[in-house]
């Protein structure tokens, strides 16, 4: 399985993918956290090549159409300064993830908490941050834009009443 993580951090999120052989690629705008990722497969025993770690912005993916069968994006879409940002960063998503294929997303939202909003979809959260929320109804709008399939309900974390994480499992349909 081609597993693809989009904004991956230090690699978190692939610790499990990595040790069980899928086939991982993951990018994120931060060389230090790639470099990081690198090492950890190497550390892994993975033999996955340096090449599939990549610095880069989710909004401009150097992969092919289509190219996994898995897309995971957590705890990045929040980070968008706007909503032209973040539908190029989800646009992007969409894009790379093979018909049939799955996208986890994880993001900030305003689902089961008010928040102070300071223009368009950007809120202060209970630390002080910005950040670019959505609710159920957007989520639901873009899963029906998009032409996917809901894999599992929205599920929404509060967390320590300070911020809402929404998980969000699309489908992409094969035409």
């Amino acid at each position: 399985m081609r597993v693809l993580d989009a904004g991956c951090g230090h690699g978190r999120n692939l610790v499990h993918l990595l040790r069980e052989g899928c086939e991982v690629f993951a990018l994120d705008g931060d060389a230090a956290s790639v470099e990081h990722v690198r090492l950890l497969s190497a550390s892994l025993g993975t033999g996955l090549p340096a090449e599939n770690f990549q610095v880069g912005l989710i909004e401009q993916m150097p992969f092919q159409d289509g190219f996994a069968d898995v897309v995971m994006c957590n705890s990045v879409l929040h980070f968008a300064r706007n909503e032209a940002q973040f539908r190029a960063m989800l646009t992007e998503l969409w894009r790379v993830l093979r018909p049939g294929g799955m996208l986890f997303c994880r993001l900030g939202s305003r689902i089961g908490m008010d928040f102070e909003r300071v223009g368009g979809n950007l809120f202060v959260t209970g630390d002080g941050s910005k950040w670019f929320l959505v609710d159920e109804e957007m989520l639901l709008d873009l899963t029906d834009e998009l032409n996917a399939v809901l894999v599992d309900p929205l599920k929404t974390t509060i967390v320590q009443d300070l911020r809402c994480m929404t998980t969000w499992v699309l489908r992409k349909r094969i035409a």
